[in-house]
């Protein structure tokens, strides 16, 4: 029936709470600020994937897309684009301009290649390329074993002195800051001013963001610049062997890179390069310590290494949703989308589908085909890919073998955040 309000229900178990679906128009309500949404958003999924798995999310204005067959293909599908400017003549008021009081924020993503689209976006893509080929990012393989070894002994530290340990914030998040900060050429001593950097510049992209956290943001963004102009000089007069002197390098050569188009970039590749791998090694222990003969399993065969970190990128997903713009009037399966229209792309959903994933809702750590979609499809398929899946099939066997007889100390909850995804803490004990 069109209408109906979906609230008290039970599917899988769990408690539906304000959801309300018109089925016959398409039409979605959902707050996502709703606790038992943001700590558990996979039986709103599967509810609405069974009654309208393409919906008109009225809380975001936007045309919204569940199962993976629908994001896999508009993820890779070139009518679609991260940018709608470039295809807009100059007096379109499709886009409007950011707020002023905003402007600072978004010029330091203006150039960002996660925000473009060719050819502006291959070229930058092909110059920050070089640094995750595959043979460049292996040989960081002890670093990161040696970065997990050292705070296992502050986890183990912790334990002994106070008989639990927040194991997101004493092992979670420093291993993927520290690694991308030396790959960048930023001291260590600055993971903390990174950390807050990241987290302010990325509460920007939380729906309803408040005007506070909107003006910490952009305090965020000019000052993480202004680190990077000063350090970007420093590098001039004094090259490393890091990133940014390889991109001063490329833009002296050919001047082919601005030193904006580097500052934004290094930004991106901070802020991206460990905002999600926190949260998969946090939702990834917590699944396997809530599916304890997968993490006996685990601990008895590092060998499962590679297909499990997959899983687990899968199973508790990081980052939930995505947006593109219709870059062209087209259909799509049937819907009717005008150029300039925004829609999103519920990669959470996708990966939890049980049309692509057998026992979608299991955590199955030798799942032998596993096309989840958390590292994205197409052109903007994440550049840190192969970083990511290091540190995590490198960190994670360390902690197990370390820390076999590991248990969650209590049940944890999720930060109040959508789209990204991950716990506030994880004591274990």
């Amino acid at each position: 029936m069109a209408g109906d309000t979906v609230a008290g229900d039970t599917v899988a178990g769990d408690t539906v709470k304000g959801l309300k679906i018109d089925a016959d128009q398409r039409t979605v309500e959902l707050n996502v600020r709703e606790p038992h949404f943001y700590n558990n958003p996979y039986p709103y999924y599967e509810e609405l994937r069974r009654r309208t798995p393409v919906f008109f999310w009225s809380d975001y204005q936007k045309w919204t897309f569940l199962n993976h067959r629908d994001v896999n293909a508009i993820l890779r599908d070139r009518r679609f684009g991260r940018q709608i400017s470039h295809v807009l003549p100059p007096d379109s008021d499709l886009i409007a301009p950011p707020r002023p009081e905003l402007a600072p924020f978004f010029d330091v993503e203006r150039f960002s290649m996660l925000q473009l689209e060719p050819l502006d976006h291959t070229r930058l893509r092909g110059l920050l390329q070089k640094a995750f080929v595959s043979r460049q990012v292996e040989s960081l393989r002890p670093r990161i074993a040696e970065l997990a070894h050292q705070f296992c002994d502050d986890v183990a530290d912790a334990l002994a002195a106070e008989g639990v340990c927040d194991l997101k914030q004493v092992f979670a998040t420093p291993i993927p800051v520290i690694v991308v900060a030396e790959m960048l050429g930023i001291p260590i001593a600055m993971a903390d001013h990174l950390l807050d950097w990241s987290h302010r510049m990325v509460k920007m992209y939380e729906p309803d963001c408040t005007t506070e956290n909107e003006q910490a943001a952009v305090v965020a963004a000019q000052e993480f610049a202004e680190y990077l102009r000063r350090l970007v000089a420093s590098r001039r007069q004094h090259p490393q062997d890091d990133l940014i002197s390889h991109l001063i390098a490329v833009e002296a050569e050919g001047g082919r890179l601005t030193e904006d188009e580097i500052l934004c970039n290094c930004i991106l590749l901070m802020n991206a390069g460990h905002e999600a791998t926190v949260n998969v090694i946090g939702n990834g222990v917590h699944a396997l310590l809530t599916h304890r003969a997968q993490w006996d399993r685990w601990c008895a065969g590092p060998e499962l290494s590679v297909t499990a970190v997959e899983e687990l990128m899968r199973y508790d997903t990081p980052l939930h949703m995505f947006d593109r713009w219709v870059l062209e009037d087209l259909e799509f399966n049937g819907l009717q989308l005008e150029q300039g229209t925004e829609v999103s792309l519920v990669l959470g959903a996708a990966n939890r589908d049980p049309a692509v994933f057998e026992s979608a809702d299991e955590l199955k750590l030798d799942r032998p085909k596993n096309a989840h979609v958390s590292l994205g499809a197409g052109i903007h398929f994440c550049i840190g890919a192969p970083l990511a899946r290091l540190e995590l099939q490198t960190a994670l066997p360390i902690l197990m073998a370390r820390f076999p007889e590991l248990h969650l100390a209590e049940i944890p909850v999720y930060v109040n955040t959508y789209h990204f995804h991950g716990l506030e803490s994880l004591l274990v004990s």
